[in-house]
């Protein structure tokens, strides 16, 4: 584990495979750390640089005070591959790390060479919904929508199981400042014009159960990247890493290799 002092944010990091291998960099979704991406990184060949991070205000990174906008969401990303010496990777956003990878690839495709754009859109909600959101959580915690949201996250199968404490746990301890904080950010955003006029390798991953992210949502935003793959995972919801990692890291491990990366 790694601190990467950006000046007016320290941000949690770390790096798996081989340090002199092609860069494939991990974004977590809003309530997450990057610990939801152990399972598929263990299943990657070792040839790859792996570095995941937590974004402000999640895991172990510093938590500023909200509003977040997410153009710091992406300049956060921007300074830390800046700092890693990290050019031409792929960027593996799930949901509002999708988001990010799309205002990332945008600002510098220097930095982005594709992207897997996971359980994401470029647009998600509306501010309406989001301001609902906060609300309910300044009034009674993480807490108070924690069961919402692991119906949202995972299908009826898994929530039966043992493991569903780990993430049910991950989400309510998550800093409230943050969760807010990153839900502004996601409020705020529209990406439908910018992303449309990407054309870097681009992959898209939705799940059939998905409740934060519908399939027909994901596929709409990869329809706007020329050029782009869709794949839906059967059986899964919105943090498929999890739920299915054999799958998840067969997947990616076959766009990796189809771009030459």
């Amino acid at each position: 584990m790694h601190m990467a002092d950006l000046g007016d944010i320290s941000l949690h990091w770390r790096e798996d495979g081989s340090p002199n291998g092609a860069p494939v960099v991990f974004a977590n979704s809003l309530g997450t750390d990057l610990r939801i991406w152990d399972d598929v990184v263990a299943r990657l060949p070792e040839s790859y640089r792996v570095i995941r991070y937590d974004m402000r205000g999640h895991g172990l990174s510093d938590c500023p005070p909200a509003p977040y906008a997410m153009g710091t969401l992406v300049r956060d990303a921007e300074r830390l591959l800046d700092r890693l010496a990290v050019t031409e990777c792929v960027f593996v956003g799930l949901s509002v790390g999708g988001m990010v990878a799309q205002g990332l690839a945008a600002k510098r495709l220097d930095l982005v060479r594709a992207m897997v754009l996971s359980n994401t859109a470029a647009k998600i909600g509306t501010r309406g919904t989001w301001e609902e959101r906060i609300a309910a959580v300044e009034a009674g915690g993480i807490e108070a929508l924690a069961d919402g949201i692991m119906e949202k996250w995972f299908t009826r199968a898994f929530r039966e199981t043992a493991e569903l404490k780990l993430w049910r746990n991950m989400v309510t301890r998550s800093p409230q400042e943050g969760y807010i904080g990153t839900c502004h950010a996601i409020a705020g955003t529209d990406f439908y014009a910018t992303t449309a006029a990407l054309t870097l390798p681009t992959l898209a991953i939705a799940c059939s159960e998905d409740g934060s992210t519908p399939p027909d949502l994901v596929r709409e935003t990869a329809e706007l990247v020329k050029g782009s793959e869709f794949h839906l995972f059967r059986a899964a919801g919105h943090i498929p890493c999890v739920e299915q990692p054999d799958a998840y890291a067969s997947r990616l491990t076959e766009f990796l290799r189809a771009i030459g990366h």
